[in-house]
């Protein structure tokens, strides 16, 4: 009995330390926190006197073998073409979703966010190439394209106070078919030298998952099995793999009236994995910049500029001037409740590209002083958009009867 309730005292007391992250874990934004620490404390690392072990630590090289056959990558190369994928994988569910069930299923929802998600890609791509197109780092356009939608939602639950929930629907729905954007221009442009064999097998892959769906197969294994068999042939294909996850999740069986079909169960589990675990551990693997070394040579350099200009101003403009133009064509409607002010608010948190613009950039450049040109513009625009956005946002929430907002 003794040794029962002391068993039970401990439980109760590891219970007590484990609470308080438990807690943390359930807030909106506590994903959008614990990317900042990660790249955070990979900048730290990098211009610390441990910049070289760390740097060594993840170009480490890994080998996976079967049987005869094997791969041999850097911790990074893992990271950036294994992990990601499960992180597009997620990507890919909610913009089926969204496009069968959701925000983006009717040309009326669809309309709107889409035009501020087509206006806030073309806008910061044309300021970027305005201010590159003869240079060195050209080919990183799409870099400032492609919007943090855990950072932007996060940042805008902290401040938004009494905001119309009708604007936190606008911002996922347009960052979502961001993403969609940013998918296509990855698969179109950041794509090596195909290989047309391993290509026509990952089409075969693709038609066998989805013959699976169409027999209303809804037991998660033989996806997962004939998904890693499609990353496998994507990344051998010469397209990026993380192409891979969007593919299988668009094979992935939803039924709409149903909410514990395939796609959410898939979608509800590995939100915490994403959020928690893989978008942080990408944040510390890539987020890492020689400042100290490369900020005078950045602050003089199109590319770093270029991508502030794309995402701090491109990004505002492109989207409210484009879902402004829609609405003016009667294409569209603005939400109730909602007006310009918020979404030129919104669309300032738009311009947290971070996670995205970061991957984009890791396919974009392989001349480590162009990379680290755009980290810091990314990470520069990033806080800057923060910034504006969160005060914008502020200052465009109805007031409580408190006078906070809330």
């Amino acid at each position: 009995m003794h040794a029962m309730s002391d068993a039970l005292n401990q439980f109760g007391r590891l219970a007590g330390l484990t609470r308080p992250f438990v807690t943390f874990a359930r807030h909106s934004w506590a994903g959008g926190v614990l990317l900042l620490v990660c790249a955070v404390v990979a900048i730290v690392c990098a211009n610390s006197p441990w910049r070289e072990a760390w740097d060594h630590f993840w170009h480490t090289d890994i080998g996976i073998t079967f049987g005869r056959v094997g791969m041999t990558h850097s911790l990074a190369h893992w990271i950036n073409d294994g992990l990601m994928v499960v992180f597009f994988l997620l990507v890919g569910l909610e913009i089926k979703r969204e496009m069968i069930s959701g925000e983006l299923s009717t040309m009326q929802k669809a309309m709107l966010p889409i035009a501020g998600a087509i206006g806030g890609m073309v806008v910061p791509a044309g300021i970027y190439a305005l201010m590159n197109h003869d240079g060195a780092g050209a080919h990183g356009w799409g870099i400032p394209m492609a919007t943090d939608i855990a950072f932007a939602l996060g940042i805008m639950r902290l401040v938004a106070g009494r905001i119309p929930a009708a604007l936190f629907v606008f911002l996922t729905a347009l960052a979502i078919a961001d993403d969609l954007g940013a998918v296509l221009v990855i698969a179109a442009f950041y794509t090596a030298n195909l290989d047309m064999g391993a290509l026509a097998a990952a089409g075969a892959l693709v038609a066998a998952l989805y013959s699976l769906n169409r027999l209303g197969v809804t037991a998660g294994f033989p996806y997962v099995i004939g998904g890693i068999a499609l990353w496998i042939a994507v990344m051998a294909s010469g397209v990026h793999a993380t192409i891979a996850g969007v593919l299988l999740a668009l094979t992935i069986p939803l039924r709409e009236d149903h909410h514990e079909s395939t796609l959410h169960r898939w979608e509800h589990n590995l939100h915490p994995w994403i959020t928690f675990v893989i978008v942080p551990v990408f944040a510390l693997a890539n987020a890492g910049v020689d400042i100290g070394g490369n900020l005078q040579v950045a602050l003089q350099a199109p590319v770093f500029w270029g991508v502030v200009g794309g995402l701090v101003v491109g990004k505002p403009l492109g989207i409210t001037g484009l879902a402004w133009l829609v609405v003016r064509m009667r294409l569209a409607t603005l939400p109730d409740g909602v007006t310009w002010k918020q979404v030129f608010a919104v669309a300032c948190l738009g311009g947290i590209g971070f996670t995205m613009s970061l991957f984009i950039n890791s396919l974009a450049f392989s001349d480590a002083l162009l990379i680290d040109e755009a980290k810091m513009g990314i990470i520069a625009a990033s806080l800057a958009a923060t910034a504006i956005g969160a005060l914008l946002c502020r200052a465009a929430s109805p007031r409580g009867p408190d006078g906070d907002g809330r």
